[in-house]
């Protein structure tokens, strides 16, 4: 569904990183929701009260609905986190775990 516009122009060095067990790769530079749209892993979270999942919406750091725990850190919203080789992610399920 979602593909770079100017991957054959621009081309980047490529890092890996693991979502919820599975190894994907991605571009040095982009931010991980897009990288995980990229690799065609829409859902980030599902929601503390009724379990609906959730995906990166604004990609801008407004809406909160892109939350994932980024290396045993909790809520940390995928638009603004830089992707980095060796990243762990993990997708978000219900209320957050106070201390994680």
């Amino acid at each position: 569904m979602f593909r770079r516009l100017d991957d054959a122009l621009t081309p980047a060095p490529v890092v890996g990183l693991t979502v919820d067990g599975t190894r994907i790769e991605a571009r040095a530079g982009d931010l991980l929701a897009a990288a995980l749209l990229a690799a065609g892993r829409g859902l980030c979270r599902t929601t503390p009260v009724s379990g609906a999942p959730r995906a990166p919406y604004c990609m801008m750091g407004v809406c909160f609905e892109c939350l994932v725990t980024v290396d045993g850190m909790g809520s940390r919203q995928a638009c603004l986190v830089p992707v980095r080789e060796g990243m762990v992610v993990e997708t978000q399920r219900g209320a957050r775990v106070p201390g994680r």
